[in-house]
């Protein structure tokens, strides 16, 4: 019986993930034969290929330490954390800014998106061949792949630049494949494969309403429009900001914004698109995600990483309730009655990664919320500001700032209301993976990080090292980024 089987080494090998039915429940290690297609060619067979990409969000390089460390510990909103001699692997060089291309972090993180995009590419190869599937659903279930790979795309290029486009299954024996495998492409270029992955997710992606209870936590159409709002901004084609939030719609402002992240807010009228960390049975949500992160030391639960700096506390209005809601504080209690002792070793930890649900030591129910409402205001603000309509980006600004029990902005100018919403960008999305990516894009880094103690050397730390292991694998057919 012939097999085709997951084996992958950076992006060179060819494999193809199994999967189980349950949307959680995923076995990554199965193979399936050819022979055997034919049990997946009906309707729950066919959304197994698409469970597969879901359940990659769950894992430990994907979404917890590694990423945590890259994308969050970096920035100036957070610090190491955890006890001085406890690196974390390579968390004291990242907080520092000081890696080099052998950063595990860096190399976990990428490694792991490509991961995620066989599993799309896997999906968008069986699914048009399984005819006994109703076309709809089929359909839907490719947009969903579609708009999966653009956001691990987004993730890439945000991180790395200009990456590889993988947008089908290579053929082991095809130099042509080979060379897609290992040959980098432009950021401009990345960013168009995106957008294209995107408005092809649009037309066929249902709005979330129209998804049952049990499906809430897939890709909608407003997801789509969000991410592709957010894609435009990063390239500042600010125009296309406004619309394609226009088009983000069914959506509110949730009147709590710490009812987001508990479990009682999860998917609820803000979120967009977030990943869905339940508590079943094998697997239990995200793989160390709040453990990771939870208070450290006698009358702790965790290891005590990417804890909040003095500068992110700082950057908080008198009255703010985002402080609270984002910050757990040494010597308090929480929401859910959990006493933090004084015994534990950090003065702070982030409150977002918190679950009052601890279904055992390692794997909890938290949520991580990937888009929301608020920032697609933000982000339509922020592009109405730019293109000189201030006046009209004022009361988005305030719309955000009164949530938090705020009055209005004072900023009147162009300049000043533009700095007003990177503020407010930093205290909303605190702690939500954005900080380190949008220093970079506007222009802060070197400033803030100097404010922070920490070195942003420009023209190198704008971007994170492509994996050398990658590096010496491409052969000369991809270079790596500048002063790494």
């Amino acid at each position: 019986m012939k097999k085709i089987y997951i084996s992958m080494f950076v992006l060179s090998a060819f494999f193809f993930t199994g999967c189980a039915d349950d949307f959680l429940d995923v076995d990554q290690t199965q193979s399936i034969s050819t022979d055997d297609i034919e049990l997946f060619n009906n309707d729950a067979g066919a959304a197994t290929f698409v469970t597969s990409i879901y359940s990659k969000f769950l894992e430990w390089d994907m979404s917890s330490f590694g990423w945590i460390g890259l994308a969050s510990i970096t920035s100036d909103d957070a610090d190491k954390g955890s006890s001085p001699g406890d690196t974390g692997t390579d968390k004291d060089v990242l907080d520092a800014l000081t890696y080099n291309s052998s950063n595990p972090s860096a190399e976990s993180t990428f490694t792991a998106q490509y991961d995620g995009i066989n599993r799309c590419n896997q999906a968008l190869n069986i699914l048009p061949k399984l005819d006994k599937a109703d076309s709809a659903l089929r359909e839907r279930l490719m947009g969903e792949a579609k708009f999966l790979r653009a956001y691990m795309y987004f993730t890439l290029v945000k991180c790395y630049g200009g990456v590889p486009i993988v947008d089908h299954l290579p053929n082991p024996s095809s130099i042509e494949d080979k060379n897609m495998l290992l040959t980098r492409k432009t950021a401009a270029e990345t960013y168009a494969f995106i957008e294209k992955d995107l408005n092809e997710a649009i037309a066929v992606l249902p709005v979330k309403a129209a998804y049952s209870d049990d499906e809430k936590a897939r890709a909608s159409k407003g997801a789509a429009y969000a991410l592709l709002a957010k894609v435009n901004l990063y390239q500042k084609n600010w125009q296309k900001v406004v619309d394609n939030c226009n088009l983000v719609t069914g959506y509110a402002i949730a009147p709590s914004y710490a009812d987001m992240f508990r479990t009682t807010g999860e998917n609820g009228v803000e979120s967009i698109f977030e990943i869905n960390g339940v508590g079943s049975v094998p697997i239990k949500g995200i793989q160390g995600y709040s453990n990771t992160q939870g208070a450290r030391g006698t009358g702790g639960w965790g290891w005590g990483f990417n804890v909040p700096s003095q500068s992110l506390l700082n950057a908080y209005e008198a009255g703010d309730v985002r402080k609270d809601a984002t910050i757990i504080f040494r010597g308090t209690t929480l929401y859910d009655g959990r006493v933090i002792p004084a015994t534990v070793e950090n003065p702070m930890y982030n409150l977002k990664a918190y679950s009052s649900l601890y279904t055992d030591a390692w794997e909890t129910d938290a949520n991580i919320i990937c888009l929301r409402f608020g920032e697609v205001v933000l982000m339509k603000a922020e592009a109405l500001n730019e293109l000189g309509q201030t006046s009209e980006a004022i009361p988005l600004l305030n719309q955000i700032r009164h949530r938090a029990g705020l009055g209005d902005t004072s900023a009147a100018s162009q300049a000043d209301v533009r700095t007003a919403i990177w503020k407010e960008r930093r205290v909303e999305l605190a702690f939500e993976f954005d900080r380190f990516f949008d220093l970079v894009r506007t222009g802060q880094a070197k400033a803030a990080f100097a404010a922070d103690g920490k070195t942003f050397t420009e023209g190198k730390n704008e971007l994170f090292p492509i994996p050398a292991s990658f590096i010496l694998q491409a052969n000369g057919l991809t270079a790596q980024n500048p002063g790494y």
